[in-house]
């Protein structure tokens, strides 16, 4: 069969050339003949271009504007030795979750405190056989005031109803008890002077079973630097101080991170129905 020569002057032509060439966007207001300008021209080009007028059919365009200055970092000084010291002694000194509370709001040795609007505490039953330790606030628990109350707590709590469980019969807090700004992660200094009034939280409340929410409360609370796709669906004892009883823990995905990557749902089920497990055979 004989080749086909071309049609140039049709411009099906040109635009199957131009698809085939990979050609997926124009970067010239007006068409521009390369082959009728010379070495010249070409060079000179760019800048004559600029200056050619717009078509009448095109709406004149806004005069250029200057980048918008980038946004000051607050900047979140590291805690002092002093400071985790003092919310040690702090934390030991409540005897009851409300003079812990009272003790997390006069405290003024983490610097999210300034920047956060509230101080969220803990949400649910107190009394329950499941607590649930998150991360940090976000901004729907910043201006709410309760842990878990945006979308990934909706999720959150889809997640345990499948199981049986709700706020009436889990308890849930947070290793933060104030907001970082912008919901970036905690840094180790602020997990750092946080975590005696976590540990004594979870004292006070002597749950049967844990659950750590994210790889950052598994982590803290479990003190391993292995992330959350090895520790998930894993049972650990868990001690707030050597001298306690141990607590079945387990880690598992954030709710957020689910949200992100729906794929892994399958795996937070299978943990799920683990903590209904263990939940049963430790409260029958």
């Amino acid at each position: 069969m004989a080749n086909q020569v071309a049609d140039w002057a049709d411009p099906r032509t040109i635009l199957a050339f131009y698809r085939d060439a990979g050609v997926d966007e124009a970067i010239e207001d007006m068409p521009v003949d390369r082959y009728q300008l010379s070495a010249a021209q070409q060079s000179a080009a760019p800048a004559a271009r600029q200056a050619l007028p717009l078509p009448s059919r095109e709406a004149p365009r806004e005069p250029a504007r200057a980048p918008l200055a980038a946004p000051a970092l607050i900047q979140v000084p590291l805690q002092s030795p002093a400071a985790v010291t003092d919310a040690r002694q702090a934390a030991a000194a409540a005897t009851s979750l409300d003079a812990l509370r009272d003790a997390i709001a006069a405290f003024d040795g983490c610097a999210l405190k300034q920047t956060a609007k509230t101080t969220v505490f803990a949400d649910g039953n107190p009394q329950a056989a499941l607590m649930i330790v998150g991360e940090a606030p976000g901004a729907d628990e910043d201006r709410l005031g309760k842990p878990f109350v945006g979308v990934s707590g909706q999720l959150l709590d889809r997640m345990f109803a499948a199981i049986g469980y709700d706020r009436s019969n889990f308890y849930i807090t947070n290793i933060l008890p104030w907001r970082p700004p912008g919901n970036r992660s905690p840094t180790a200094a602020e997990i750092a002077t946080c975590m005696p009034f976590v540990e004594r939280h979870i004292t006070l409340v002597k749950p049967k079973v844990l659950v750590f929410a994210g790889g950052v409360s598994a982590k803290a609370l479990l003190n391993t630097a292995e992330g959350i796709m090895r520790l998930r669906g894993r049972w650990f004892d868990y001690r707030a101080e050597p001298s306690l009883p141990a607590i079945a823990a387990m880690p598992t995905f954030h709710p957020a991170y689910l949200l992100r990557s729906p794929a892994q749902k399958r795996e937070a089920w299978r943990d799920m129905l683990a903590i209904k497990q263990r939940l049963a055979e430790l409260t029958s």
